[in-house]
């Protein structure tokens, strides 16, 4: 079991920039074009995610031993901002895609790693992560899946709720009970797409995010081998919140993405839209507005590099400070985009413009790995804990 990964090393400007270029090509080649119409659609672009595998977008934080790019989280932040000009839906599976990769990368077993892993880089494979059910969400220790030990194998019996990918991973990420009640009883298992007893819900109808299935994951006994155990035996919960926050900068930096597709639209539209004689890019109200917007903004996304600097450091208080960047950065990103749609007025409110969609789906970024007043429990436990002091 591997849990000692050495941090990587951030890139230089030179080859930072040179990876960013790289992925606004192709964001803007292959996502920009058709976001509309797979959010009308609600196609699932499977075609496209494995050009992006291609290019390492599957891997971005994995190994290169297994074909990851390796990067250091404060370049990985850059590459799902950049990824979410393009369609903030497709961004974030991808974040959360590369979420389950990292933990079978940095806690998987050698066999595990070289079974699973150069399939998710490449995005032949794609990879789900189950956490939430439908009585635990935010209280996540208090999940109700069990996995109970039978000879060499353990039998998986629940039900996980708003699973993205659900239907279409070929490996899912599962926390499950193995143990006594609380975090302490948790494992976590490696669970092949086509293993027997394992089924899926109806595609969820949701407000955006149209463009990635969320079902229902359902396991019915399933029975994996002890080897599918991911790290150790209880350590589960662990497990997963040091996944989630990586997963929280990753949404957040799809947060800044979004917003700031939709100030640029925001910002040209001003110039061109005239209303009594002049454009309103000369009403001060206007001005005012575009200032604070792109202030957030700025200013989310430092905060967004700073916690992804101290995650790259594994520092004290990196979960606290991920913490903070989830909950700024979607809140500001969601108030960007919606500020643009207020500026576009009645056009804003039409699809065709994109900014509506935009809108809906950066508003589940203040839901989803964690909900932003969960951000701010762990926040307050770490100012006021021992560790905090």
């Amino acid at each position: 079991m591997s849990m000692t990964v050495t941090p990587a090393t951030p890139l230089g400007d030179e080859d930072r920039a040179a990876i960013i270029a790289a992925v606004r090509e192709f964001a803007q080649a292959h996502l920009a074009p058709h976001a509309l119409e797979w959010d009308r659609t609600k196609h699932f672009p499977r075609d496209v995610l494995r050009l992006a595998g291609e290019l390492g977008l599957g891997g971005l934080v994995v190994r290169d031993d297994v074909g990851g790019v390796g990067l250091a989280r404060v370049d990985a932040v850059a590459v799902f901002e950049e990824l979410a000009q393009g369609d903030p839906t497709i961004a974030a599976y991808i974040s959360i895609h590369n979420m389950v990769a990292w933990m079978i990368d940095a806690y998987g077993t050698d066999e595990q790693r070289n079974e699973w892993l150069p399939g998710l880089v490449a995005m032949t494979d794609l990879g789900a992560y189950c956490l939430t059910e439908p009585g635990a969400g935010s209280d996540a220790a208090a999940i109700a899946t069990t996995a109970i030990r039978d000879g060499d194998e353990f039998v998986l019996t629940g039900v996980k709720q708003f699973i993205s990918g659900g239907g279409e991973a070929a490996v899912y990420v599962v926390m499950a009970r193995t143990g006594e009640p609380g975090a302490r009883g948790i494992t976590a298992f490696v669970v092949p797409g086509d293993t027997a007893g394992l089924s899926f819900g109806s595609p969820e109808r949701k407000m955006g995010w149209n463009a990635q299935p969320t079902r229902q994951v359902v396991f019915d006994r399933v029975r994996v081998p002890a080897s599918a155990v991911l790290g150790e035996l209880g350590r589960g919960f662990s497990l997963a919140m040091s996944g989630l926050d990586g997963g929280r900068l990753s949404i957040a930096a799809c947060s800044l993405g979004g917003a700031q597709w939709a100030l640029d639209r925001a910002i040209r539209y001003v110039h061109e839209r005239f209303t009594f004689g002049e454009p309103l890019a000369e009403r001060q109200s206007v001005v005012f507005t575009l200032a604070d917007m792109a202030t957030e903004l700025r200013a989310a996304r430092a905060l967004v590099r700073e916690a992804a600097h101290a995650l790259d450091e594994k520092t004290p208080d990196a979960a606290m400070q991920c913490a903070m960047a989830k909950r700024f950065a979607t809140d500001v990103g969601f108030r960007v985009a919606n500020e643009a749609l207020q500026l576009h007025g009645g056009y804003g409110y039409l699809q065709e413009f994109g900014i509506e969609k935009v809108v809906r789906d950066l508003r589940v970024h203040q839901i989803l790995e964690g909900t932003n007043e969960i951000m701010r429990v762990i926040i307050g436990r770490h100012l006021l804990g021992p560790s905090g002091r």
